[in-house]
């Protein structure tokens, strides 16, 4: 089935570019975006085929951006690999024909260069996916740069298995317990326990006082 090419319109900042296609409802998309080129496949308007295969005017920062399908388009926020460069790209594509026929000028998040002050609304870019990543995201979670996986769910990507190892070699369940009985011994820090120890300086004061007297040697 022939493609049809899919509209885009874009705006961009010092460091990023907003990049946006034009379709409603789609569906089944593939998105690939390397350092220097963008393709995008995917189905609209029923089950018409549109496509996107552009090469960007410079180098993109594939490995930090993101994009997220809404109902009315695909929404792309594309980092720029140079975001130090103190001016704007003149244009978004390297092929100047093709940009004329094919790319439009976003002019709801447009800004003059010099009244740059602040980057994209990105509210409505929440839960985006990384670009760049194979179809499927590889098992890891939406909006996670490459797919990142949250290592089974344990915070800090702790896997079950060697934890249930590592408390085995304490002796399971008791030798938790007698770690803690041990704890217990470190008591006297703080708080009441520093009255406690104040007391038992007391008592035992007050127990030399109570000692005999010793005879003296004749």
């Amino acid at each position: 089935m022939t493609s049809n090419t899919a509209p885009i319109k874009y705006a961009q900042r010092k460091d990023s570019l907003y990049l946006t296609i034009a379709l409603a409802d789609v569906k089944d998309e593939k998105i690939v975006l390397t350092d220097t080129e963008l393709k995008f496949e995917g189905s609209s308007n029923g089950d018409k085929k549109y496509e996107v295969n552009i090469e960007f005017f410079k180098p993109v920062d594939s490995s930090g951006s993101t994009y997220k399908v809404l109902p009315r388009s695909v929404q792309m926020h594309i980092l720029k690999q140079d975001k130090e460069e103190e001016e704007f790209w003149p244009r978004l594509l390297q092929d100047k024909a093709l940009e004329k026929n094919q790319v439009k000028i976003d002019w709801d998040r447009y800004v003059d260069e010099d009244e740059e002050e602040e980057g994209f609304d990105m509210s409505n870019m929440d839960g985006g996916t990384g670009m760049g990543m194979p179809p499927g995201g590889g098992g890891g979670m939406p909006g996670m740069p490459g797919g990142m996986d949250m290592g089974g769910g344990m915070p800090g990507g702790m896997d079950m298995e060697a934890l249930m190892k590592q408390m085995g070699g304490m002796g399971g369940a008791g030798g938790m317990g007698d770690m803690m009985k041990g704890m217990g011994g470190l008591g006297g820090m703080g708080g009441d326990d520093d009255d406690d120890d104040d007391d038992g300086d007391e008592d035992g004061e007050g127990d030399l006082d109570d000692l005999p007297d010793l005879e003296e040697a004749n």
